[in-house]
Parts: C-alpha cells; sequence; structure tokens
C-alpha cells in the first residue's frame, strides 16, 4: 500500500460522508449524484492502485 492509495481510499471516505450528511439534511439532488460521483472515483482509484498482486 502506497502513500497515494492511502490519500485516495481517505479522501473518498471523506466524501461518503458528506453524502450521507447532505442526504440528512435533505440537499439537492445534483449536489448529493455530484459528490457520490467523486466519492466512488476516489475511492475505485484508491482500490486499483494498491498492490495486492505483486
Amino acid at each position: 500500500m502506497n502513500g497515494l492509495s492511502t490519500v485516495l481510499i481517505v479522501v473518498g471516505l471523506f466524501l461518503l460522508g458528506g453524502v450521507i450528511s447532505f442526504v440528512k439534511q435533505g440537499m439537492g439532488k445534483s449536489l448529493v449524484t455530484l459528490l457520490s460521483i467523486g466519492a466512488a472515483m476516489c475511492l475505485v482509484a484508491g482500490v486499483l492502485r494498491l498492490d495486492y498482486w505483486n
């Protein structure tokens, strides 16, 4: 596990927490959708950069 994958996973989890918070507050769907896409992209990129197969 390198530093960039760790940072991407942490940022993705932070954004996921923001999605949950925004849904509870009743924010607009477009904002929640944009934030959830960003969170998913960060999490997927972080997981794909993990060095499990080496």
